[in-house]
């Protein structure tokens, strides 16, 4: 069963050469036509993978250069688009038949093979190509402790391209063992708020800034532009060499940010760390693509070194969490009159805004808690100051401990509505 399975995705570089690039290109088309013809026979007839799979298998095979394995999982990936329309459609929103157009093609153990000398196997349309893995330093490389531990397998990855460059999307899991499967879900958790202006902000008070990754994927936009529209093979190169200068500097960012949330909840004794659902998080905050990638693998970085620290991580829903008071719950438009500050018109406290969102995230959770029969209640929110529970209100740290004293012993008040 899927849920007896923790799994990581460990994100990692090809070097590939002039024949294996085209291979893998050819490769890409194929899967994207493969995709597109299960979708066309399927779409207003079913959405399973056992009847799309003999419905467009042939199809697949005979109109595209894709092996007998590749074909099955494009018609695999045709019946998870379909439903995924299909859900859509029941929660009242419009949907159309699902276009394949990104540059992605899916691989299993059949078509893929990673092998303990740091290269991959790939099928093709042709024959396999075999490219090294561009793997950082054992030091900072986090793919390492997935490829050379025998408590992970390898399991269904995707390859994608980007400005000429091949990345590895390689999946992981392993076996829940009896603490994960029966975690006592109380304690203490860390809220966390993601934006662009502040990257995270916690619900201890911790604020850490956007402002050095907003910067950074702003120039490599404007460098990758002029390079795209000069076109020349010099401009190719350098584009390249940019593309792999940013996903270092991105990168470093976020492992910088992702050390931080996890020493936030080791200082402060968390269990949990709570962030919002990253499922429209572009919707809600009108990032970038490159920002949403980035909220994406910041999530990632902190969710694999917390399990290596005993905590949890978790997603809960977002609605009006920017826009209700962490102090007495009342909710409104009129609570922001800013995009930084909050204010509430109800009971008047003031806060930065994403302060008061990390704070209602986390007390989100708590709530949810409360409805599980697994859990007693007894969760509490660790603020800079004291912890909260939604029913038995607000409880300062004892004298000594390292925190200002800044959040208001009112914040019991956050039971309200």
């Amino acid at each position: 069963m899927a849920d007896d399975y923790v799994r990581r995705t460990a994100i990692t570089h090809l070097s590939v050469d002039g024949e294996q690039r085209d291979l893998l290109e050819d490769t890409i088309t194929e899967w994207k036509r493969g995709c597109q013809i299960a979708t066309d026979l399927a779409w207003g007839h079913c959405n399973t993978k056992s009847d799309v799979q003999p419905l467009a298998y042939d199809s697949v095979r005979e109109d595209t250069d894709l092996g007998s394995q590749h074909a099955i999982l494009a018609t695999h990936q045709a019946a998870q688009a379909i439903t995924g329309c299909i859900e859509r459609r029941s929660k009242g929103k419009k949907v159309s038949k699902p276009t394949f157009t990104a540059p992605t093609v899916k691989y299993d153990t059949r078509t893929m093979t990673v092998f303990d000398d740091g290269t991959v196997s790939l099928s093709t349309t042709e024959s396999r190509v075999r490219c090294p893995l561009d793997l950082p330093d054992a030091d900072d490389g986090y793919q390492r402790q997935y490829l050379d531990s025998d408590e992970w397998s390898v399991t269904e990855s995707t390859l994608t391209t980007r400005d000429g460059e091949f990345f590895l999307h390689i999946g992981f899991r392993r076996h829940k063992n009896d603490t994960e499967r029966n975690t006592a879900e109380d304690g203490t958790v860390l809220g966390v708020d993601l934006g662009i202006e502040n990257l995270a902000v916690t619900s201890t008070a911790y604020f850490f800034s956007g402002q050095e990754l907003t910067h950074d994927l702003r120039e490599f936009e404007k460098v990758r532009a002029g390079l795209q529209q000069t076109g020349t093979r010099s401009a190719h190169r350098t584009l390249v060499q940019s593309s792999g200068r940013e996903l270092r500097y991105v990168r470093d960012v976020l492992h910088r940010a992702s050390n931080t949330l996890i020493d936030e909840a080791l200082r402060y004794d968390c269990d949990v760390i709570a962030f919002e659902n990253l499922t429209h998080i572009r919707d809600r905050t009108g990032a970038s693509w490159g920002h949403t990638w980035a909220f994406r693998t910041l999530y990632e970085y902190v969710e694999y070194k917390a399990e290596s620290v005993g905590i949890s991580v978790k997603q809960v829903g977002s609605a009006y969490t920017s826009k209700r008071c962490a102090e007495c719950g009342f909710t409104a438009d009129e609570n922001r009159p800013s995009r930084n500050d909050f204010r509430c018109v109800k009971c008047g406290s003031e806060a930065n805004a994403d302060y008061n969102a990390a704070k209602n995230i986390g007390m989100r959770y708590l709530r949810r808690g409360q409805q599980s029969s697994r859990r007693t209640g007894d969760s509490q929110l660790a603020l800079k100051s004291g912890t909260v529970k939604p029913k038995r209100g607000f409880t300062a740290y004892p004298d000594g401990f390292e925190a200002e004293f800044t959040d208001k012993p009112h914040l019991q008040s956050a039971e309200g509505a």
